[in-house]
Parts: C-alpha cells; structure tokens; sequence
C-alpha cells in the first residue's frame, strides 16, 4: 500500500490509524500537535474524536476501549502536564495488561534540550510503564513506527504504547508508502505440551482452573468454557475478571479479588493441581502472594501465559506453557478425562459459592449486599458493569453476577477516578447496552468533570455514588494497622444530586433498598447521563465486616 502525494506529518500519521482500523480516539487538544488535530478534523466522518475535560479521563477512556474491544485503544495528549496527566492510564494499561497507544505532542525538534515549554524527556518519563516508547523525528518513518507500535501492543501480553510527536514534524510535508493493516500473531500450545498437561490432569484428585489476565475473545472464552464443561473442573476468575467465565455456569466457583470467599481461598491452598491461564497472578490475585506463595507454591502449577518473560518471573510452575487464550483454549477442549476423580471436589466448590450469594446485612439503611443481589437478578444480561477503585467494590465483587464476555472494566492497579470515564467509553463502544458505573464518593470526586464530557456527546451513563464521606480502603488499612487513628481519610462531599444537575445530568439521593428500586429505573430511563447518590453508612467496609469489628481486633492484638 503506496502513497505518492506529499503529505503532512499529521496526515500521514492520521491514514496509518485508518489503515489500522482505528475509529475512535480521545484527547485534550495541544497546540503540540496541531496538525494531527487538523487531520483528524479531515477524517471526522472515519474516525470519531471525543474530547474530555482531563488527560487522566481520554486515558481511562482508551483503556476502556481497549479492554471492551481488543483492539488498542487510542489517546493523544500535549507533552509536560498532559502527558503527566496520562501517566495513571498508561500504568493501567500496563498492570490491566490492555492494548493501547498514547501519542504525546512535543516540543520542536530545533528546541530539544533547552527545557522548553512544557518540555519532557519522553522515554525517562514512560519507560518503566510501557512497552515501548520512542519519538519519531521523521515524517516518512511515520507508517513504520505506527505500525510496530500497533503490532507491539497486542502482541505476546498486550499492553500500552507511548509515541512522541515533535510538534514541527506534525506539519512537515513528505512523501512516504503507507504499510498494511497489523496482524495480530500469538504462540500456540504445541501438542506435546497439551498431553504433559493432560497426564497431569488425569493424576489430580482436588484440580483448579483459574481464569484471568488479557488478551482473551469471545473464541477463546467460549473455548475455556467449553474445556471446563468436558472436564467437570471447578473455575475460578483472578482479579477484575469476572466477566472472562459464566458466573451463573454450575462450574463457576468465584473471584480472587478483594474480599474473596474464605472457602474459595481455602480451596486455592487445597488444590492438588492449579491451572492458571491467563492470569499473571497478582498480589491481590493472591491475597498478598499468601494463597499462592511465590517462588514454589505449595500447589501443582501449571501456568499457562502468552509472554515467555512472564513464565517462571515469580512462581515456578511445574508445567509452564507459552500459548495464547484463543490458541490454547482451542487445543485444551480436545482434553477429555472420563469419570473425573474431583466431581465431588467440583460441586462442593459450587455449592459454596451459592451460599456466598445469600445477603449478609450491614450497618445502615441502605442495603448493599441486597441493591448488588437485586441489580445482578434485574438487569438484562448484557448489561456493562463498571467498577472505580475503592472497598465499595467488595459488594460488586461479591453479589453482582455477570453472564457475557466484555461486560465488566475494572482497574486491575485499583486506580481511583477509572469509573467515570471508562463508563463512557463503554457506552461509546457499545451504545445499545445498558452502562452502570459503581464509583466511591473519593474515586468519583477525582473525574467527576468528565460529567460534561457525557452530556455533551449524550452519553448517557448511570452512575452509582457511594457515599460514606471516606477514603474507604485506606480507613480500613488504618483500623487494622493504627487502631482509632485515621488522619487524612475523612472526606467533606457536595450535594452530589445537585452536583450532577449543575451538569445537566439527572440527580437522585438513595437511602434505602426500596429507594434504589425505583430510582434506578428512572435513571435508565430519564435519557441523559445519571448520578444515584447511594449514602451508605462509614462503619459497612467491607461485605463481611465494620469499622468497629476491625479496630477492636486490632486492638485485641495489641497494635493500639
């Protein structure tokens, strides 16, 4: 693919994102890189530029995008404070393991390592979050560049890219070829890896599938399901995965987030063979690398990662397999085991599970656990649920079923301020599927500008504001660590109704479940974005315990 006019830096950069298939990105606009904003205005009936009020929200937005799409999610901000801005995204993308780019204006080349205006030095600043950096200084390498940058951010474990654009590059005429769409290329278990893995499997008596990670599709989801479904195996999500496996499927078993399941722990410890595809394995995958415990677990490992470098990093598995989710999801469902020894094993991990669905009550008047369990059996199945940063999350986490691939985003890195926006990529996404955003009062507060960015494009969102006047998870922290002192997580909050009408929004404050019932129908339904204040009482922390429940064990341990 050849192009033999002369173009501008910009332009050639916009044809590349087209060819690319490219067709929606957000920004805050720079006069860094004017002429991509010039070509983009010419390319506006192909690609759809959404501006937001802030870098850190167009970041979480293409991190959305990613994640809702599997293609890398695109972001251009201005060099110096917007690209500081979109440092929390980037490391998102990273931890989160989401195909992205973020093109960053800079200064001109001729004021290079004169500490200009807003100047960075792009590859310190970006290095250790991305997995590739670099600037390009040259018009014509303008198709070569974008297209490794393409191709390395969904290869091997997909993740972000960061290309810096000399502000006088962006306008600069050239002539240069275009190049081909990317391809998208992953490893592929070989078949004497799936029959080591298929002896291993037949010898287990207390087996475990945990699913997670990224670069799945819906190939490869319906793939693992269809392995797990063969084989009677007890499957379990890692953290921020739950849309990866069928909540509602008889062998769906739990998360490994925050707040898991007592017994789902227990089971981890007591699995005899631990499958793990896809899942890095975290700490809060792992509870703190206590359930699974780093170099040599306890546990038969086997680890299944489309990244050799992440094979062998932390733990050693007896069996480590470099494949992708789709590929190896393909070759795992031809494995049969006839009368499973860990049938069992299986449906009491099942039952279990159920039985962590029944509402346990908490401090307050409103409840919870029995809005998350009303909205999970009430909502169609195609709902997106959002999830910011924060301890609320332990009631989505625990009560909110979800049925379909891509119907979940949440910060694996637990990055505050995610929700608002990444809400509203969801929606751009997929504008026919019902969005609702779970959000603390703190995490809210930090992209709640991004308000006007919904009314303005009518994206219309239904936030949940959960309201107790803290930085929950750190409160926590305290009163198990410094019983009865808690400096700096007390928070003094708006009228968050009137907040949200001052945008053009829809408001309603919630203080009871028979409230949220109707109110949530009418937020669905008022056809412009929503904000449902849900005032939740300081002392219900977490599902399973209260401020007061961990001060006084705290103190009953002698850290008072």
């Amino acid at each position: 693919m050849t192009s033999n006019r002369r173009r501008t830096g910009g332009e050639v950069l916009v044809d590349q994102l087209l060819i690319h298939g490219v067709d929606i990105a957000y920004c805050v606009p720079g006069e860094s890189y004017l002429g991509v904003l010039d070509a983009l205005h010419v390319a506006r009936e192909k690609i759809r530029l959404f501006t937001t009020r802030n870098e850190t929200g167009a970041i979480s937005m293409a991190e959305a995008y990613g994640k809702m799409t599997g293609r890398p999610g695109i972001c251009l901000v201005t060099r110096g404070p917007g690209a500081s801005h979109a440092m929390i995204g980037v490391h998102t993308a990273l931890q989160d393991s989401t195909p992205m780019i973020l093109f960053v204006g800079l200064v001109t080349r001729d004021a290079k390592e004169r500490e200009a205006l807003q100047e960075i030095d792009l590859k310190a600043m970006f290095g250790h979050t991305a997995k590739w950096v670099a600037e390009i200084d040259d018009p014509r390498r303008i198709p070569e560049m974008v297209s490794r940058a393409f191709h390395n951010a969904v290869s091997g474990r997909p993740g972000p890219v960061v290309l810096g654009l000399p502000e006088d590059m962006c306008v600069e005429e050239c002539e240069t070829a275009d190049v081909a769409p990317y391809k998208l290329v992953r490893p592929a278990p070989t078949p004497a890896s799936i029959n080591e893995l298929e002896e291993r499997l037949r010898t287990a008596k207390r087996p475990l599938l945990v699913v997670g990670g990224g670069g799945w599709t819906t190939r490869a989801v319906d793939g693992i399901r269809a392995f797990a479904e063969g084989n009677r195996l007890p499957v379990a999500v890692s953290f921020r995965c739950k849309d990866l496996f069928d909540n509602r499927h008889p062998s769906y078993i739990g998360d490994l987030s925050l707040g898991v399941a007592p017994t789902l722990g227990e089971r981890v410890k007591k699995t005899d063979l631990l499958l793990v595809v896809g899942a890095r394995l975290g700490e809060l995958t792992t509870s703190g690398y206590t359930l699974i415990k780093p170099p040599v677990p306890d546990q038969r490992l086997i680890h299944v990662y489309a990244d050799p470098e992440e094979l062998g990093r932390v733990y050693q598995g007896e069996q480590l397999i470099c494949s992708g989710m789709e590929e190896f999801a393909a070759a795992a469902g031809k494995v049969r085991i006839d009368n499973p020894a860990w049938a069992h094993w299986a449906k009491d991990a099942r039952a279990d599970y159920e039985r962590t669905l029944a509402v346990d009550p908490v401090p307050g008047s409103l409840d919870l656990g029995g809005a998350a369990r009303w909205l999970s059996e009430t909502m169609p199945r195609d709902t997106i649920i959002v999830s910011d940063g924060g301890n609320f999350a332990t009631w989505v986490n625990r009560y909110v079923e979800l049925s379909r691939f891509r119907s979940f985003l949440g910060p694996t890195n637990g990055a505050m301020g995610y929700g608002v926006p990444a809400a509203i990529s969801a929606k751009i996404v997929a504008p026919e599927r019902p969005v609702i955003a779970f959000a603390g009062d703190g995490g809210f507060m930090m992209t709640s500008n991004e308000l006007a960015t919904a009314v303005q494009y009518g994206v219309n969102v239904v936030y949940l504001v959960f309201n107790n006047g803290l930085y929950g998870t750190i409160r926590m922290y305290q009163e198990t660590q410094f019983p009865g002192r808690y400096p700096a997580t007390e928070l003094r909050n708006p009228d968050f109704v009137k907040f949200a009408e001052s945008f053009g929004a829809y408001g309603e404050k919630v203080e009871t479940l028979e409230q949220f019932k109707a109110a949530l129908p009418r937020a669905l339904a008022c056809g412009k974005p929503a904000v449902l204040e849900m005032v939740v009482d300081p002392e219900a922390i977490t599902t399973r315990t209260t401020l007061t429940k961990l001060r006084d064990a705290a103190l009953a341990a002698g850290r008072g």
